[in-house]
Parts: structure tokens; C-alpha cells; sequence
């Protein structure tokens, strides 16, 4: 789905959406800015690519991004509940990820990326295993977090 229609199907649901990006470093917020009317919609975007960050604006505990590191399933589900808390938006959507090329492990290659999506009743986390350079990585990463927020409501 496109930014447009993402934007377009808000407006008819009268729903609002807030982001909470790491690896991604605001680009879904940017897509969903370009769009006129956005505004209808998007409330916030928060970009924490640091741990710091995302303790003091997301209120990530900062004892669980010690123990399982930013890169993690409860890290993306915290982003994203805590980006929906601070902006009071319907729903958030988080990123946090390994673009590369630098920075990968065994157990968490680059391209791996953790999403969370957070509604008024639950929260859900998504894992996937995206490749190419850094760059591919980052747009795969925006259009999967643009297709969450498009079935959001199938989903929460």
C-alpha cells in the first residue's frame, strides 16, 4: 500500500497513527508526511536511534534494552506502546533493526528487523529477515511497516 492510500484509509476510519523508528531513522514518517493531508493523521514521529532515546522518549526500560538489546521482540513492542501512550494516537507502528552493513551477529544478522504494532486493545510484535544493502534493507523495512499499519485493523 502506498503512503496515500495508507493516509486515505485513516481518513475514512478517522483513525490516527503515531511511529516509533530505529534503523529506519524516521523514513516512514517521512513517507506518510509527503502526503498532502497527512496531518489528518499522523501525530507523531518519534526517530530513536539511540538506547538513550528510546528510554527518554519512548520510556523503553532501560534494564530491558541491557538485557535482550534494541534489536529484540519486547524492545519493538515497547517503541511502539510507548510511542502510542506519549502521542495518543489509535495506533503506533515501531522499527528496530540492523540495516548494515555493520553491526550484525550470528544470532541477529544484519537485515534483521523487529516490528511492533500497538492498538487500543493489544499489541503485536513482527519479525523478518530482510536483505540486500543497507538501503534495500531500510525501504523493505518502510513498506512492511506501511503494510502493518494498512491491516491494522485486521489485525489488533
Amino acid at each position: 500500500m502506498s503512503a496515500a492510500a495508507l493516509v486515505a484509509l485513516y481518513k475514512r476510519k478517522g483513525r490516527t497513527l503515531s511511529t516509533a523508528e530505529s534503523c529506519t531513522g524516521g523514513l516512514v514518517a517521512a513517507a506518510i508526511t509527503t502526503v498532502p493531508g497527512a496531518s489528518a493523521v499522523f501525530t507523531h514521529g518519534f526517530v530513536t536511534y539511540a538506547d538513550a532515546a528510546k528510554t527518554q522518549m519512548l520510556g523503553v526500560p532501560a534494564d530491558l534494552l541491557a538485557m535482550v538489546g534494541a534489536v529484540s521482540e519486547p524492545v519493538a513492542r515497547a517503541m511502539a506502546e510507548g510511542a502510542r501512550a506519549r502521542s495518543g494516537a489509535d495506533v503506533a507502528v515501531s522499527i528496530t533493526g540492523i540495516a548494515g552493513p555493520d553491526g550484525g551477529t550470528p544470532e541477529k544478522p544484519v537485515g534483521t528487523v523487529w516490528f511492533g504494532l500497538a492498538g487500543p486493545s493489544e499489541s503485536l510484535t513482527y519479525h523478518q529477515n530482510f536483505h540486500g544493502n543497507r538501503d534495500e534493507i531500510r525501504a523493505q523495512s518502510v513498506a512492511f511497516a506501511l503494510r502493518l499499519l494498512e491491516q491494522e485493523g485486521e489485525i489488533l
